[in-house]
């Protein structure tokens, strides 16, 4: 019979990566029968597969490659997915946690180091630094239970950015005192850089990130561009000194606003990290512990036994500490302690340098014992991490989840996107997707509408093709979306009763190009849907991709607070604005902001949200000297007869023509009071709005004034 062993460990690079991907595959599997958070299964994985288990696997260089990426991308998404109004709030906590979260088991373990274990004061210091600092190993829980914006979170991936600078600075300095530069000059020339790095990369990165994302749409180049700031920030900051893990962090904070959480390239970028490299990661952490040492002897299992509990225990004290003095729930307690508990690669690094550095011939800073100890508290810090942060988010989500089961009844979003061949399919899907409510889980509805005429089947299938598109782009974001393509003799028709059958709550459409001074603003067939629906209409002209938004820009009219969809309107531009990580800023009487100010505040408070005065609609055309390239002007306007409603709305279309044609553009139309669509019927006769007395007026001017060009031009 053959001896399998002679096989053993595989170094085939594809037998490993075959491997690697049947653990991937099996482990959140056998851990979720065992209701154990699946990324301790993947460091187990790796123990088991690994030299020191039962040796399947070699640590091969893409172990080397992948993991180092998976460590980057954890502390990229922990940057992109921050909520950075919470952490300007939150900034005075987060500092004063990122200081006990690295004072108390710096100096619980100095102290245990040296008077317990018998550490020189250079090797307590190191390994005071090693379990002062932490890793974000459990934030793919976060993930997965939809927490990343949660106050405890925001503290914990802020602390943990303080916390690992800070030891990166004792490291440094550790390493400067075995050479011959620990002097003024260093710190100098050691601070000069990182001020340097942070400065070059606030002014650089936002400004090449708003220019490529402009002209470049593809989904593939995006994602590569991306990565390359990722690496690129990486890079620069090993450079200086620091580890890249803070590179990928600091990449992370400032692409945070040009990528929305809702969008399909947020979901590719945590799709593909979440499927390969961190598990990748995760698997090459296991296979680097031995835990054959703690069998070696008492002194190694003591060693490993203070390090791992003292590490942890001033872990502990920080994080309940905090929980009190910020008179947080017991359960963010828990969530602070499980995430700043772990220790992973970044500890094994700080290791190795230690390893290199010589005391006496053949003497190192690092012995085998602190290696064995720090190699072992990995494993244990990570079940501990994952167990802990896994508990906490159910807490939290079953705790905080009722009282936002309690603001959901009622809600009626169903959002019904009417497209057409030709137009902002990206743009108003994406609109969509970031005004939805994601917490309800009822997808969208895609409807194009056709004329029933002899080009029908032609245009129907290019319709279909349209369709096809915005399911991609939903579907990328795991979003469903019902679609329908409908003859019609009207179009507005055709969307109304789309509107009834699914019985939508809202229409998002693009708003119409016109062409010249003859063209009517509004199309054709936009009016007679306005009269016809009494439910919220939004229509959109965006220029830029929504994404490069950098401000809001809202003309809020008077008396608009009596109107019944006045939440409505508030509660979609700030889930966008949330989305979007802009500045909304309200244009309007004190009445109507004060009232807008308040539900934000309450519902939406990181929302960066501004009101300014406007007391007539006089004032509404000199907003546009105020809107750049990269701003929308939100338009709230209303229906004749209706409570908001004022004569001067007459000219709204001339006005939007003439002072902001080239702007981008949004205008709703709210629910309001009038014919419910309940009252539509199929057999109801085609409605055909006519305008107004003004603008026919207007119109034959404009004819007038061509005639006469035409004219003088002969």
């Amino acid at each position: 019979m053959a001896n399998i062993s002679h096989y053993l460990p595989i170094t085939d690079p594809t037998m490993i990566f075959l491997v690697v991907m049947f653990l991937i595959l099996a482990a959140p599997i056998v851990m979720g029968k065992l209701r154990i958070p699946h990324i301790v299964g993947m460091v187990l994985a790796g123990v088991l597969v690994g030299k020191y288990g039962l040796n399947i696997l070699e640590r091969d260089s893409s172990f080397e490659l992948f993991g180092k990426v998976g460590l980057y991308y954890i502390m990229f998404l922990a940057g992109l997915e921050m909520d950075i109004e919470g952490l300007k709030s939150n900034g005075t906590r987060v500092l004063i946690f990122g200081l006990l979260t690295f004072l108390f088991p710096f100096i619980i373990t100095y102290l245990a180091s040296t008077y317990i274990i018998g550490y020189t004061s250079t090797a307590a210091l190191l390994l005071s630094s090693i379990m002062a600092s932490n890793t974000l190993i459990a934030y793919p829980i976060i993930c997965k239970y939809g927490l990343q914006k949660h106050t405890s979170v925001t503290l914990c991936v802020g602390s943990s950015m303080i916390a690992l600078t800070l030891a990166l600075i004792v490291l440094a300095a550790i390493v400067g005192s075995f050479g011959s530069g620990a002097g003024l000059s260093f710190w100098a020339l050691f601070l000069f850089k990182i001020v340097l790095f942070v400065v070059g990369g606030v002014f650089i990165l936002p400004r090449l990130a708003r220019w490529f994302l402009r002209r470049f749409s593809d989904a593939v180049t995006q994602y590569i561009f991306v990565m390359a700031l990722l690496f690129l920030s990486a890079t620069v900051s090993g450079l200086i000194g620091l580890e890249g893990v803070f590179g990928a962090f600091f990449a992370g904070l400032i692409l945070n606003r040009y990528i929305p959480h809702v969008s399909p390239l947020m979901n590719r970028i945590e799709f593909i990290g979440n499927a390969l490299f961190i598990p990748y990661f995760l698997i090459g952490v296991g296979m680097l512990i031995n835990v054959r040492v703690l069998f070696y002897g008492w002194h190694t299992a003591f060693v490993i036994f203070c390090i791992i509990f003292f590490g942890t225990f001033g872990k502990a004290i920080a994080a309940y500490l905090s929980q009190r003095l910020f008179r947080l729930p017991l359960s963010n307690g828990n969530m602070m302690f499980g995430l700043t508990s772990a220790h992973a690669a970044g500890s094994i690094a700080i290791v190795m340098v230690g390893m290199k550095l010589a005391t006496a011939p053949g003497e190192y800073l690092v012995d085998s014992d602190m290696l064995n100890g720090v190699v072992i508290m990995i494993l244990f810090t990570c079940v501990i991490s994952s167990v802990v942060t896994d508990s906490a988010s159910r807490t939290i989500t079953l705790t905080e989840g009722q009282n936002m089961e309690c603001r959901r009844k009622g809600d009626d979003e169903k959002i019904l996107v009417a497209l057409r061949s030709g137009g902002a399919t990206d743009t108003l899907v994406n609109l969509a997707l970031m005004m939805h409510n994601e917490k309800l889980s009822r997808g969208l509805i895609g409807l194009n509408v056709v004329y029933d005429d002899e080009n029908s089947q032609h245009n129907q299938s290019v319709g279909k093709r349209t369709l096809e598109q915005a399911t991609r782009i939903a579907s990328a974001v795991d979003v469903r979306m019902l679609t329908q393509s409908r003859l019609a003799t009207n179009i507005s028709n055709g969307i109304t009763h789309a509107f009834k059958e699914y019985d939508a709550s809202e229409i998002i459409m693009g708003l119409h190009h016109k062409k010249n001074e003859t063209d009517k603003f509004w199309g054709i067939f936009t009016p007679n849907l306005i009269t016809s629906l009494n439910r919220q209409i939004i229509l959109c002209r965006c220029n830029s991709p929504l994404n490069t938004l950098r401000r809001i820009t809202v003309a809020v009219p008077s008396r608009v607070e009596f109107e019944q969809g006045f939440y409505r309107w508030i509660e979609r531009l700030a889930r966008l604005g949330e989305n979007l990580g802009c500045r909304i800023v309200f244009h309007g009487r004190i009445e109507s902001t004060s009232l807008i100010n308040e539900y934000i505040r309450n519902q939406h408070p990181a929302v960066r949200a501004e009101y300014v005065l406007m007391e007539h609609w006089k004032e509404f055309t000199d907003l546009a000297a105020d809107l750049a390239a990269d701003h929308m002007l939100v338009v709230i306007t209303a229906r004749p007869g209706t409570v908001s409603y004022k004569p001067v709305f007459e000219r709204l279309p001339l006005e939007l023509y003439r002072h902001f044609h080239d702007k981008n553009l949004m205008i709703i139309y709210p629910d309001q009071n009038g014919q419910s669509p309940e009252d539509m019927t199929f057999t109801a006769p085609q409605q055909h709005a006519v305008d107004s007395a003004y603008s026919n007026i207007i119109n034959w001017i404009n004819k007038k004034i061509e005639t006469l060009k035409k004219y003088d031009r002969h």
